[in-house]
């Protein structure tokens, strides 16, 4: 079958020795990532957790330190709603990690009421996109300076809602609704991916962007929609975890894109049953839209000139390979 991977049933044991690799992720500190983190620790891999929370950001450090204490992991700093932080984290990034093996981009929001980032752009395509478009750009000097650098961006089934307004992301004239800002963000994350992977091969790069997504994953990201009844919350992570996948399983995707040996540049993968709610890992159907290489490279231009991220260390690492 097309979509389907090496490992059909693939768990945590399998993941290969990651002993040596730097593995830089997003929001590390609860969630999908601190699951991630934890396991590619015990795989050997320093993990680098790049968190907003410090505090939890701290308690997250200690437990991938208990899953690998051979390695010497570090917290970071990151707010990916404030470009200045962005920056400032990737700087600190690559003072501690000249050379990334691999950067999950998995830290996000859902569906959270209309606010507005540090530099005025809609929280969740902000964080979700923006913020990650311009730390992947700010570590990517360390990132091809690596034997067989990866980036994975989290993105989900959410996104076949999404329409992306290239003149309007920010919701400045239309009408704001949590799931469709959720929708776009998510969207975004994929059509990020596919021109990342485009632009590294057309560069001669030896970069692999690939996509995941978790299905439906009992995470916090659910906590925002739900209301302050008491129990409410309980009830619907147990739902979650009935229906679709615990945490540990909701990583298992990012897993396999971060340590896999057959996964390909511009790859989408995650679980494919009840419609990618569920299921054994395999390699996953994207929208139309999604597919668009017009739209891709769009939302490319617009975020450059929206972050000032240019991306030139892409160019700059084919011409140093020459």
């Amino acid at each position: 079958m097309a979509n389907a991977l090496a490992i059909k049933n693939f768990r945590v044991p399998h993941i290969p020795d990651q002993t040596g690799k730097t593995i830089v992720i997003t929001g590390a500190n609860n969630g999908l990532g601190l699951q991630a983190a934890t396991a590619l620790a015990g795989a050997g891999a320093r993990i680098v957790l790049a968190c907003r929370n410090q505090t939890t950001g701290q308690q997250a450090l200690s437990l991938v330190a208990q899953a690998g204490p051979a390695a010497d992991h570090q917290l970071v700093e990151l707010d990916l709603a404030d470009l200045a932080s962005v920056r400032r984290a990737a700087s600190q990034t690559i003072a501690v990690a000249p050379e990334i093996d691999v950067l999950v981009n998995n830290a996000g929001l859902m569906a959270v009421p209309f606010a507005r980032t540090a530099d005025g752009f809609e929280m969740q395509i902000g964080t979700n996109h923006f913020g990650h478009f311009a730390y992947t750009d700010g570590l990517l000097s360390a990132l091809v300076a690596a034997s067989a650098p990866r980036v994975v961006n989290l993105a989900s089934i959410a996104h076949r809602q999404g329409r992306i307004v290239l003149d309007d992301l920010n919701f400045d004239r239309r009408r704001y609704g949590r799931m469709t800002a959720y929708g776009q963000s998510k969207l975004a994350n994929l059509l990020f991916s596919a021109e990342l992977a485009r632009r590294s091969s057309a560069a001669g790069s030896n970069l692999t962007s690939i996509a995941a997504h978790p299905g439906v994953a009992a995470t916090n990201l659910f906590d925002s929609m739900v209301p302050p009844i008491p129990g409410a919350l309980a009830a619907t992570h147990l739902g979650l975890r009935l229906f679709g996948n615990s945490e540990r399983h909701g990583a298992l995707s990012q897993l396999y894109a971060a340590t896999m040996g057959d996964v390909r540049n511009d790859d989408y993968i995650g679980p494919n049953r009840l419609f990618g709610v569920r299921g054994p890992i395999s390699r996953s159907p994207r929208t139309r839209s999604a597919r668009n290489a017009d739209l891709a490279a769009a939302l490319w231009e617009k975020s450059v000139e929206l972050t000032g991220a240019n991306f030139s260390a892409l160019s700059s690492s084919d011409k140093a390979s020459r």
